[in-house]
């Protein structure tokens, strides 16, 4: 017990006294890789496909919007759990941090087990609705039906992988993010050229990733400090659903748009631009999405920092590492910007070498990038936002990119401008973002200095 308490001594004095650069710098770098991880595994099948045909390419770009579902619900639970644990822990409230990271995990695997059977059942309306061709919906089937029989561990990882940083664990996630790429990377070329699975066999390679990873990150949870899952800890109550839906409704909105907002994309740019638009808009979320990880990873570096150190009142340490984070933000992504702008053709070549794909993703690719630098205000905000417990606030915000402005401007944009104005939807999207996040970010900022 004597040991057991050193151990939190020493990570509350971890979070609540070390200097903030030099702390979120730490913990963000396995949250970076992490992330690095992550979008360089969910890459790898439109990067392995791309070698079966643009039909292929497209599927998996269709079906990233059922992913984007389950993704949501994940971060739901995720964020939401993490969020308020950390914030109790910050209060020296362990019994309630207990319960809600068993809570959180309990509804997670229930949802993805929902979502499996449901989706299964369902699976050819739901390939047409998603926007499936004749050309494309055999392999849009083939592949989601995979994507969603593995939906309770994909679902699990992301929630178990939020709750450890949460807890300031973020080497313990990392581990369990990277044993799940080695196994997705290296069962992808196998599976669908080897054994002649084709895209079935990259959702298999994709599935067995993301179990991989559950099943490390659970025995991470068990090891040292971290809290420790137990079925006598869930409570399924109407307090802690509040709580998980409090911390955790941004992280939907913010992925439940995602997926809509794909949605939409696919479906506009099949109408004006055909299965090579699909791919090639396909291509170009999923290269932004890379772009970003390194950003969203620095950010949740910053999460635990905010959420324990608001829950212990040291406020001021909120605020610099606000600051902090979105300056740098700001610098790094105005560097790959550039480089992302002069190299666009050769970024989406290296996907699929179709020149009609190539012709579609370059321009969209350097329309998203030129503002690219504004994203690590719109990301910090919404993530200090939600960290701090302001949900309200947080749900507006993440909203904003993909649903608030997305989807009224695909559709004015599409219907003046056909496939160009598909293409710059999501850059006037972030335009707007960033000009709701800085009054949102700087109405809390300013509490918390008074």
């Amino acid at each position: 017990m004597k040991k057991e308490n050193n151990i939190k001594n020493n990570k509350r004095e971890l979070l609540t006294q070390t200097n903030i650069p030099n702390l979120i710098i730490k913990l963000s770098i396995p949250t970076i890789i992490g992330m690095l991880i992550t979008a360089f595994y969910n890459s790898a099948d439109t990067y392995f496909v791309g070698r079966i045909s643009t039909e292929a390419t497209a599927a998996v770009g269709l079906v990233f919007s059922v992913m984007a579902v389950i993704q949501a619900l994940a971060f739901f639970c995720g964020h939401g759990s993490g969020n308020y644990l950390s914030r109790m822990l910050g209060a020296n409230k362990e019994k309630e941090a207990n319960e809600m990271a068993s809570s959180g995990f309990a509804v997670a695997i229930i949802l993805g087990i929902i979502l499996a059977i449901i989706g299964n059942i369902f699976a050819n309306p739901i390939a047409y609705l998603i926007g499936a061709s004749d050309a494309t919906v055999a392999d849009t089937i083939s592949y989601m039906r995979v994507i969603l029989i593995g939906a309770p561990f994909t679902m699990g990882q992301f929630v178990l992988n939020n709750q450890l940083r949460f807890q300031g664990s973020a080497i313990y996630a990392m581990i369990g993010l990277l044993f799940g790429a080695v196994v997705n990377v290296g069962l992808d070329p196998l599976l669908i050229f080897v054994f002649d699975m084709g895209i079935t066999g990259a959702a298999v390679a994709t599935i067995a990733g993301q179990a991989m990873s559950f099943c490390v990150l659970l025995v991470g949870s068990y090891r040292g400090e971290n809290i420790h899952l137990k079925f006598s800890n869930i409570r399924i109550n109407k307090y802690y659903i509040y709580e998980l839906a409090n911390g955790g409704m941004p992280s939907l909105l913010r992925q439940g748009l995602a997926a809509i907002s794909t949605l939409l994309l696919n479906r506009f740019a099949g109408i004006y631009g055909g299965d090579a638009a699909i791919a090639g808009m396909s291509i170009v979320t999923r290269v932004t999405m890379m772009l970003c990880s390194a950003m969203i990873g620095f950010g949740q570096g910053y999460q635990p920092v905010c959420s324990f150190n608001y829950g212990a009142g040291l406020k001021s340490r909120v605020r610099e590492g606000y600051f902090f984070c979105v300056k740098w933000g700001t610098v790094f992504f105005t560097v790959i910007a550039t480089l992302c702008f002069i190299w666009a053709p050769d970024v989406i070549r290296w996907f699929r070498n179709d020149t009609a794909v190539v012709e579609v993703g370059a321009f969209a690719l350097r329309c998203q990038v030129v503002i690219l630098p504004l994203m690590a205000t719109i990301f910090i905000t919404n993530m200090m936002l939600q960290s701090i417990g302001s949900g309200l606030k947080a749900s507006i915000a993440s909203s904003s990119r993909n649903g608030i402005f997305f989807v009224p401007l695909i559709l004015i944009l599409s219907g003046l401008f056909g496939l160009t104005g598909v293409e710059i939807t999501q850059m006037c999207a972030d335009i707007m973002s960033f000009i709701l996040a800085v009054p949102l970010a700087f109405s809390e900022l300013k509490k918390m200095k008074s």
